[in-house]
Parts: C-alpha cells; sequence; structure tokens
C-alpha cells in the first residue's frame, strides 16, 4: 500500500495513547476507537507533509491530489475491469477523507478479484472502519479476519485483526497476532510500543528500556549525488522551480527511503543523501543494498509528480559507489 508503513507508525502511535482507555475498561470501546480515528485522520495530512520534505504547507499538494483522483475515476468509469484502477483510487479517496467513496472504490476491486487478495480485503476493513467505528465488531472486523487467514503475515491485516481479538476480549490472541507483526522488520519506535503492548496484554513485565534501546545504531555513509540539468532542461525550467532528490527501493517504490529538496538554481551542484533525510525512523539508505535516485524538477511544486517535470533516475548497488551523477533531461509525459 502506497502508505502502509506510515500507517503503521500513525496506529502504533494510536495504541500507546488508547492503551490506558483499555486498561480501565479491558476492551477497545467506542471512546478508544474514536482516540484511534482521529489518528489515523491526520495520516493524509501528514502524508502530505512528508511528501514534500522541508517545503511549504502541504495544502498547496491538495487540489493537485483531488484533481487527479477525479481523473481517476472518470477514466474508470471507461475501464471499469481496471482492478490496479480501482485499488488506486480506493487509496486515493481514504487519504482524501472521502470514506464512502473508498469504500465504493474498493468494493469494486475485492469484486473484481472474487475476494482472493488479502490486501484488497484489508484495506476495504480499514475504509469501513474509519467510516464507521462500530465496524470493528461487525464487517471490518470479519474482513481483517478474511486476510489473515488468507496471507497470516499481511502487516495491515495482523495490526486490525489484533485490535479485533482485544475488542472481544482475546487478549492472548491480540498479543499473537502484534507479535507477528515483528517477525517483520519494522521501525525501531513501532517494535518498542508493539513490544511493551506484548508485554502488558501477557501481563508480563514491560521490556527495559535498556533491552529496547539500539545502543549500536551509527549514522549511515552519505551518497554524494551529481545533479546537473541537461542544456534543454535547463532552457524550460525556472531559476526557482523545486528539485527532489530522492532515494527509494526499487522493490517497493512508495514511500520514499529519503528525500531532499533543493532549487533548480542551485544546480548543477553535489548533494549528499544520508540516513538523516530519512523519510520514516528506522528505515533508512544505508540497510538497502539496492537503490533507485530520482532527480526532479518539480513544475508545480508537487511532490508528487506531474506532466511536463524533468527528471533524471539512476539505481546503484550499494558499496560499489558512493558518489554518482544524475543528468536531468528526460521529460514526464
Amino acid at each position: 500500500m502506497l502508505y502502509s508503513i506510515f500507517a503503521l507508525m500513525l496506529a502504533a502511535a494510536a495504541v500507546m495513547l488508547l492503551w490506558p482507555l483499555y486498561r480501565r475498561e479491558r476492551r477497545i470501546s467506542s471512546t478508544a476507537i474514536s482516540v484511534l480515528l482521529v489518528l489515523l485522520a491526520l495520516t493524509p495530512l501528514l502524508y502530505l507533509q512528508i511528501g514534500s520534505p522541508h517545503g511549504g504547507p502541504a495544502a498547496e499538494s491538495v487540489p493537485s491530489i483531488e484533481e487527479m483522483t477525479d481523473s481517476l475515476a472518470a477514466r474508470l468509469k471507461d475501464n471499469p475491469q481496471d482492478i490496479a484502477g480501482w485499488k488506486m483510487l480506493g487509496r486515493s479517496l481514504l487519504q482524501l477523507r472521502r470514506l464512502p467513496e473508498s469504500i465504493a472504490a474498493f468494493e469494486k476491486a475485492v469484486e473484481l478479484e472474487s475476494g482472493r487478495d488479502a490486501q484488497t480485503l484489508a484495506d476495504l476493513g480499514e475504509a469501513i472502519f474509519m467510516n464507521d467505528q462500530s465496524s470493528i465488531t461487525a464487517r471490518a472486523g470479519q474482513l481483517f479476519e478474511t486476510a489473515l487467514s488468507i496471507a497470516p503475515g499481511n502487516p495491515k491485516a495482523l495490526f486490525y485483526a489484533g485490535l479485533v481479538a482485544i475488542n472481544r476480549g482475546d487478549s492472548q490472541l491480540g498479543a499473537d497476532r502484534w507479535e507477528a507483526l515483528l517477525a517483520s522488520p519494522q521501525p525501531k519506535e513501532i517494535e518498542d510500543i508493539l513490544r511493551t503492548r506484548i508485554a502488558e496484554l501477557r501481563g508480563e513485565p514491560p521490556p527495559s528500556l535498556a533491552a529496547m534501546a539500539d545502543s549500536s545504531a551509527e549514522p549511515g555513509l552519505g551518497i554524494s549525488i551529481d545533479v546537473e540539468l541537461s542544456t534543454e532542461a535547463e532552457s524550460a525550467v525556472l531559476p526557482d522551480a523545486t528539485v527532489f532528490v530522492i532515494a527509494r527501493d526499487p522493490a517497493q517504490p512508495s514511500p520514499p527511503i529519503a528525500a531532499v529538496r533543493r532549487r533548480a538554481a542551485e544546480l548543477p551542484a553535489v548533494i549528499t543523501l544520508s540516513d538523516a533525510d530519512a523519510m520514516i525512523p528506522g528505515r533508512v539508505p544505508s540497510a538497502f543494498a539496492e537503490l533507485e535516485l530520482i532527480a526532479r524538477v518539480s513544475m508545480s511544486g508537487n511532490p508528487i509528480a506531474q506532466s511536463g517535470d524533468w527528471f533524471g533516475t539512476l539505481t546503484i548497488q550499494r558499496g560499489n559507489s558512493e558518489s554518482v551523477r544524475i543528468r536531468i533531461d528526460q521529460q514526464v509525459p
């Protein structure tokens, strides 16, 4: 999912805040779920801010996202069998908090897939849950359980199915499901929160801060990227145009791993991307053996690529070279 890791971080933060309510009431009550919903509601706003690293107000990019979403919805009317399109539409509408429309888009994707894709079922469950908190004990909860039965390791299904189990009083199953999340790499902040809550669910003492501390962590080495504009690009862009330099995982391009922001007037320049530029704590460039590097001049200032933007790209293997060159000489159709 486009923002699954980031959403999981928000969910973990929600667990930390709603935990006192759970400890008092021994279930995830409507009050506690409301806390979770408030935090989940922040996801699109924070995502937009993160999408524009070191940059201006997130609100500037909202109209463009709405326009793209509406354009996608219009295209799907002419191509209603486009499963990937319906999923993208559902995610976009979820970010925009247009929940009934998001539910309808995910419903269409589930129908086209005959309910066999765990991620789509979990996405639909999330949209239904965000639209109606009581659905945690009804359809949303059933969707998370079904998704988990299809893909036992799906992070979103594991997290929400853990909430479902806790809400019905099965704290041990909830702990088991959240513990299963730890089988896959998680940002340190999420891991610490989950370990603490799992211990409480099991009636065990929480892990010590010393045990959870990552004292061996060291800053990762930076990648020096010599970024330059082609003659054609230089003549087409304004000096104040925003330049985004991004590192991402070729196998999972979204969300980006790290990003910095510059101005076209600063080019040519050697720009360093390091672990300090990570978009999500714990998900850093030095942890990846292969990185796709992109330098893009945004003609609109929007962090999301738009038609007319100029860009250059390069895929590198870490360790072979920490100094590379990218020439911005291609244009987004």
